[in-house]
C-alpha cells in the first residue's frame, strides 16, 4: 500500500465519534417543535428557538448537564453582581425551556419549574448583596 494511501485511511472519522461520522441522534416524529393552534407569540419564539433546540439535541449528553452545573456553582462561589449574573442567567435559561414546554405539561410539573425559576432568582438577589 503506498504511504499516500495509508495516510487517508488515517484521515478517515471513526465510526464511533459523534459529529465525526455518526449520525446525529434522530428528531422526534412529527412537527415536535410547535404547538398547534398557538399564538402569534408562541409560535415565534418556538420558531426561533428551534435551531437551538436542535443543537442542544445533537449535542453530546453531558454537555448540558455539566455546562449548567458549573454556571449553578460559578454563580453561587462569585460574590457580587457576577455571580448574580450566572443565577439570573441560569434562570432565564429555565424559564425559555419551561415556556417551550408548558403546553405539555401538568399541574406538579409546571409547580415545580417555577419553583426552580424562584429560587435561582431569589439566590440571585442574595449574590448581589442587597439584603
Amino acid at each position: 500500500m503506498s504511504p499516500k494511501r495509508k495516510n487517508s485511511r488515517k484521515s478517515r472519522p471513526s465510526p464511533g465519534r459523534r459529529g465525526a461520522g455518526r449520525p446525529a441522534r434522530p428528531l422526534p416524529e412529527g412537527d415536535a417543535f410547535y404547538t398547534p393552534d398557538a399564538g402569534g407569540v408562541r409560535r415565534r419564539i418556538e420558531q426561533r428557538s428551534a435551531v437551538a433546540l436542535v443543537w442542544l439535541h445533537n449535542a453530546p449528553r453531558w454537555i448540558l448537564p455539566v455546562a449548567m452545573a458549573l454556571v449553578f456553582v460559578s454563580g453561587l462561589l462569585l460574590a457580587g453582581i457576577a455571580g448574580a449574573l450566572l443565577l439570573a442567567a441560569l434562570a432565564l435559561f429555565f424559564t425559555w425551556l419551561a415556556f417551550l414546554a408548558w403546553p405539555t405539561l401538568r399541574g406538579a410539573e409546571r409547580a415545580m419549574r417555577c419553583v426552580v425559576v424562584v429560587t435561582l432568582l431569589g439566590l440571585a438577589v442574595l449574590q448581589t448583596g442587597i439584603f
